[in-house]
């Protein structure tokens, strides 16, 4: 998980910050460099560790924040802020071009920083707002690109365009924009090749392609893996080629975050989204506060919900009113469960939703101890040897069923045993639930079963 590590020592800052009733300047300085030491080793650049230090004392250390009410809150109140500013005050929006007009998007950056794959993110998240993009192979120089570009283009049902590896690059993409006039695509994304480190041949061929083609959007997919080396890989791509905006990728991985504190204000150029993950469907647009908020333990409630949203989990009325009279009489099933398992996986599964969920009082480092998706999926595999009546039906489970059910799944008899007993245990909660709510209500209907 990003950011895992400087978001726990930051919440143990803050920790003692709001033990303290009252706040003396020595508090808060000392305070701040933890701060510091939490951002350079999340290998945020130091020029901009120190910028943000420095504006955060200076707001910090003034009468109205010592003397107020609950100085602690101001304090983390203001390194919210100051975070915010850091990644950009506003969120960045992907300027496409009004009207019927196509809009052209030259993706770069190093080989392995996952430029491919983000093109077809793009593209399928373009679709969905009724776009219709074309996908163009332009990595002459390692085929397997264009299989992997031609391959997630199928996937995300978008039109696709290659003419091997015996054309230029600046050629293919002038047959790509006469294809797509043919094929009214608005869009046309374009995958160029990538090198290990830059060089001038690299830089040469995009700006030959910006020379003769007008391009709307040049984003550049740094590695969030590599630091302070994504920095300087934005900085002097931006000065050879002009960059409109960067794609954060591995993002989900254990990496210390430090290019995405860094990126806008050493270059000046916004993040536009963050690739969270290897699904195509794993791509969120950047938004500063959301990720401010995340990185000091404040859950993203917003993104949960886009997320929602975006994975059309919502039900039928019907459906959801016939599954919460089952609820209510205890009748929450296996086929319910394996429902559920299914639209928490659309969401990035249950750690990543109790990552984004505030005031949960788990830290990031225990989020992945505390959820093991492993035992999960063992779970989800047993109601998966379960026959559908068995799954409508689990009175049914006598032992010989238990016993083919526990070879289906790969697993110990006593597993399964305990598992039906847990959720048996969970179907009586389940029942007494509604009575418990109603009379705290006071008032009989007033409660509105949650599921």
């Amino acid at each position: 998980m990003a950011f895992e590590s400087l978001t726990d020592k930051l919440q143990n800052v803050f920790k003692n910050l709001r033990s303290k009733g009252r706040l003396t300047e020595a508090d808060v300085k000392a305070a701040l460099k933890e701060v510091k030491m939490a951002l350079l080793e999340a290998d945020v650049n130091f020029k901009v560790v120190k910028q943000f230090v420095k504006s955060v004392e200076e707001r910090a250390v003034g009468s109205d924040v010592m003397n107020g009410l609950n100085p602690g809150q101001m304090v983390i109140k203001i390194v919210n802020e100051e975070m915010v500013s850091l990644m950009g005050s506003d969120t960045a929006e992907l300027e496409l071009q009004p009207g019927k007009a196509t809009t052209v998007i030259l993706m770069c950056g190093l080989q392995g920083a996952g430029k491919t794959t983000a093109a077809a993110k793009i593209a399928g998240k373009l679709k969905l707002k009724g776009k219709k993009p074309l996908l163009v192979a332009c990595d002459i120089y390692r085929p397997a690109a264009i299989e992997q570009l031609h391959v997630n283009a199928d996937k995300q049902q978008v039109d696709f365009f290659s003419m091997g590896v015996n054309h230029k690059p600046v050629d293919i993409v002038k047959a790509s924009m006469e294809h797509a006039a043919k094929n009214n695509n608005n869009v046309v994304i374009i995958d160029t090749a990538g090198r290990l480190h830059i060089d001038e041949d690299m830089m040469a061929e995009l700006q030959e392609i910006k020379a003769h083609i007008d391009v709307h959007q040049t984003l550049l997919v740094v590695d969030a893996m590599t630091g302070q080396d994504a920095v300087n890989v934005a900085k002097e791509f931006d000065e050879k080629v002009g960059v409109s905006g960067v794609i954060l990728s591995k993002m989900d991985s254990d990496t210390r975050g430090g290019a995405a504190l860094s990126v806008k204000a050493v270059t000046g150029k916004p993040i536009l989204f963050v690739s969270t993950g290897e699904k195509l469907t794993d791509i969120e647009q950047f938004y500063p506060d959301r990720m401010a908020n995340r990185i000091l333990g404040m859950g993203d409630v917003l993104t949960l919900i886009d997320k929602v949203a975006e994975a059309n989990l919502e039900m039928d009325a019907e459906k959801e009113k016939e599954m919460a009279a089952r609820l209510k009489k205890g009748r929450f099933d296996f086929e319910d469960y394996l429902e559920s398992m299914n639209q928490m996986k659309k969401l990035g599964g249950l750690s990543s939703i109790l990552g984004m969920m505030p005031g949960m009082g788990i830290k990031a480092s225990d989020i992945e101890s505390a959820v093991d998706d492993k035992q999960l999926a063992r779970m989800e595999a047993i109601v998966l040897s379960m026959t559908p009546a068995e799954r409508r039906d689990p009175k049914l489970l006598n032992p010989s069923r238990k016993h083919r059910i526990a070879r289906g799944a790969g697993v110990d008899i006593a597993v399964v045993n305990r598992f039906i007993k847990q959720f048996e245990q969970s179907q009586k909660m389940m029942k007494q639930l509604p009575g418990m709510m109603g009379g705290l209500g006071g008032k009989k209907g007033k409660f509105k079963f949650p599921f």
